[in-house]
């Protein structure tokens, strides 16, 4: 597991108080650009729960700015984008993903929403680590 997704996980957990989909994504990649966490944490304060109004997962949101300060170039955007919809049944918004989930697997709101966390952390990860 990567130091990204470690970072994650502590972020989640109930001993780091309750930090949203967009906050764990991105302060990891934040931190490791040298930046406070709690900068990051107010810039993606009003991404969790769809963008406040259940419209993008705040997973997706958090690892879409991630890739703007990774300096990822619009066809690595674009192949997150797409990985994620193919993974999710065609559709990013977080009430979607979530019925989806209760649909289909049955986990728990948490559990469902922490593995989007990782998933958009690894793949974040993943596309960039193409990049270099």
């Amino acid at each position: 597991m990567s130091k990204k997704v470690e970072r994650a996980r502590d972020l989640r957990s109930e001993k780091s108080g309750h930090y949203n989909c967009a906050q764990a994504v991105l302060i990891p990649t934040w931190e490791e650009l040298g930046m406070d966490a709690e900068t990051a944490a107010k810039v993606t304060k009003n991404l969790g729960v769809g963008m406040k109004m259940g419209s993008t997962c705040g997973a997706v949101t958090g690892g879409l700015i991630a890739l703007g300060m990774e300096g990822a170039d619009e066809q690595t955007v674009a192949e997150f984008l797409k990985v994620m919809r193919e993974r999710h049944g065609g559709s990013l918004n977080c009430p979607d993903l979530l019925r989806r989930n209760q649909e289909q697997v049955r986990m728990d709101k948490k559990v469902h929403c922490d593995g989007m966390i990782y998933e958009s952390v690894q793949l974040v990860e993943e596309l960039m680590g193409k990049k270099r």
